[in-house]
């Protein structure tokens, strides 16, 4: 089960909007990843529940996860309960990554930010030995992953890093637009809302073009962190 990434979104699409090149790109180097999504995405104007699943399905698909999960937790009404926190801690403990990738530290979808501190919560109490969960009815074991790393979604936020994803940009967008009923299509007869724009979908390109102009690369998605990062040296570093 064990994992090296796990990506959790408050809703199905928020993965690949955020940081799907990343996921794309560290695949592509052989790590694994999984996808949990906190919600159904059930509020969503456009699509329905069953139609986001099929595209979520898909989107994971075309990133090449190894899973894909869906919690069911209450979409536009996520709090930071020990409910909601317990279901991802057996999440963490389950797939024992050494990574979490999570939603927006702050955002316009106030799920997001939610989401953010939830997540983070979440990872510190999956590493205490006196909370107890089990999982297909064994005992799981403590797991707490090594850093959280935050993706940026609607607001521009000042990234603390970023990573270089100049080779997966098409398939992040390709992901994303597995999502067809969420995002610009000009036959849609749906209600247009403020991410299925065209303005929307090009604003993915040209904001990745823009952190990748800042960072001297292509194309980059970026990140905030919680605890500073150490580097054992310099490799890996575009200069």
């Amino acid at each position: 089960m064990k994992t090296d990434i796990l990506a959790f979104g408050a809703h199905p699409d928020d993965v690949e909007l955020g940081c799907g090149g990343t996921i794309a790109k560290l695949i592509s180097e052989g790590k694994t990843c999984v996808i949990v999504d906190l919600t159904k995405g059930e509020l969503g104007t456009r699509g329905t529940d069953e139609t986001r699943k099929e595209e979520a399905t898909e989107a994971a698909k075309i990133l090449g996860v190894s899973a894909r999960e869906n919690l069911g937790m209450k979409d536009g009404f996520l709090v930071n309960s020990e409910e909601y926190q317990m279901e991802i801690v057996k999440m963490i403990r389950k797939y024992r990554p050494e990574i979490v990738l999570a939603n927006a530290i702050d955002d316009r979808h106030p799920d997001h930010a939610k989401a953010a501190k939830l997540v983070s919560d979440a990872c510190f109490l999956a590493g205490l030995r006196k909370i107890e969960t089990t999982h297909e009815g064994a005992r799981q074991e403590v797991w707490r992953p090594k850093q959280i790393f935050h993706y940026i979604q609607w607001k521009d936020i000042k990234p603390e890093f970023v990573i270089d994803i100049s080779e997966h940009l098409e398939k992040k967008l390709e992901a994303c637009m597995a999502f067809k009923t969420q995002f610009y299509d000009p036959s849609s007869t749906e209600p247009v809302t403020p991410i299925a724009t065209k303005d929307f979908y090009e604003s993915l390109t040209y904001r990745a073009q823009d952190l990748g102009r800042l960072s001297g690369v292509a194309y980059a998605e970026g990140f905030t962190i919680e605890k500073l990062l150490a580097l054992k040296n310099f490799e890996g570093i575009v200069l």
